[in-house]
């Protein structure tokens, strides 16, 4: 049974939800599911923007045929080449011969990577190409690298519509609401549009800030998540902030990679001394039980953060160092950054942390550090404080 919804007078979404898997890319949880959009506007010429992924074919299938009725599809634009958008295309070709693809030069090319196809229908497009579709005509809007080399934008001007890729996507399924306006975005949502973000493009700020809508939109259409037809200027202006690698919040996010709970309770302690400062905004989290992906939102988030770390095999604590690596590859910079090291012989975790992130763009270290002996004693109760004074010091003075 088809599950459309008309998103503007003539375009239908035609995607669906999938609430089964479980890591998405087979990397990030997605304990509320993904859904994988896709629209078809049904012009003097029916056009399908991008597919779905194989997990949903027979939802999908079912929709386009409900929607076109005894009509042909005429194109199909494929904005993004990863299979979770790509997948039907053979399938759709079979069903309709006379279908022809619209793309780049670099969606051709990989099309031939992916599929074994017949490309004589395709239909190579550049930057600012149109296509006139009746009383539509689209605008193709090259965005490499907002995550893939190949990815572009459609801008349909008849309804002011931007059909965005992968951008101003998020993990989770939409439940029957399609639009921002129907759920509670920003207080339900916005933590999951940010790791998404920061996880799947977050790497590419600069590539995100060429690209970023200037055009009059009345609607942001991506591949996942939500379709945004209120605040759109807000969300834009939370990309301007994720690309630019600026603080998003000011607060304090504590993460720490302990054994036997020593550490754990040195941060805690941090914690204590912090809020007992004024500080509000501050989260503390065990690097060995959190996936990845919400430690590196969260940087993302906040402007400020400390590291607790227990020397290990001579080293950084493997999960810590798992996870320092990852905020390097995300491009992570312009963050103040306070470290916490224990070793029961040895320690060395705080020189080794404050190299790495001395290797990263305009990471400020801050000269107070906490070094443990195997536990927290008095004694090391006035380099808390301390520790605690020169961020809340640094905080007020950026």
């Amino acid at each position: 049974m088809h599950c459309v919804k008309k998103v503007k007078e003539d375009i239908y979404y035609v995607g669906g939800s999938d609430r089964r898997l479980g890591l998405f890319e087979n990397v990030y949880p997605i304990p509320y599911g993904i859904t994988y959009n896709s629209y078809l506007l049904m012009d003097d010429k029916k056009v399908l923007m991008d597919t779905v992924d194989r997990s949903i074919s027979q939802q999908f299938l079912e929709n386009i045929e409900y929607v076109l009725g005894n009509e042909s599809l005429d194109y199909l634009v494929i904005q993004h080449m990863e299979p979770d958008h790509c997948s039907m295309v053979s399938c759709l070709l079979q069903r309709y011969p006379d279908l022809k693809i619209v793309g780049n030069m670099q969606v051709k090319k990989m099309l031939k990577q992916f599929f074994d196809l017949n490309l004589d229908n395709y239909l190579e497009v550049k930057e600012n190409d149109t296509l006139n579709t009746g009383r539509h005509t689209l605008k193709f809007i090259s965005a490499p690298m907002v995550h893939w080399p190949e990815v572009m934008m459609t801008y349909d001007a008849y309804d002011k519509v931007l059909f965005t890729a992968d951008a101003f996507g998020s993990f989770g399924t939409m439940d029957g609401n399609l639009f921002d306006d129907e759920v509670n975005f920003k207080s339900e949502w916005l933590s999951e549009a940010r790791r998404y973000y920061t996880n799947i493009v977050g790497k590419y700020g600069p590539q995100v800030l060429n690209v970023l809508p200037t055009l009059d939109i009345e609607l942001l259409a991506p591949l996942h998540g939500p379709l945004h037809r209120s605040d759109i200027e807000w969300y834009v202006e939370k990309y301007q902030k994720w690309a630019s690698y600026e603080p998003e919040d000011k607060g304090v996010l504590i993460l720490y990679g302990s054994v036997y709970g020593n550490t754990e309770n040195a941060a805690n302690v941090l914690a204590n001394e912090l809020s007992s400062r004024g500080v509000k905004n501050l989260k503390v989290y065990d690097v060995s039980k959190t996936h990845p992906s919400y430690l590196i939102a969260e940087a993302f988030r906040c402007s400020h953060l400390v590291t607790a770390c227990v020397t290990y095999n001579s080293g950084i604590f493997v999960n810590m160092e798992h996870l320092l690596h990852d905020l390097k590859a995300h491009n992570l910079q312009n963050r103040t950054v306070a470290l916490m090291e224990n070793g029961s012989w040895a320690c060395s975790a705080g020189k080794q942390m404050k190299d790495f992130f001395e290797g990263m763009k305009n990471m400020r270290v801050l000269e107070e550090k906490v070094t443990l002996a195997s536990s927290m004693k008095e004694a090391q109760q006035k380099d808390v404080e301390a520790l605690a004074d020169a961020i809340v010091c640094s905080m007020e003075n950026e």
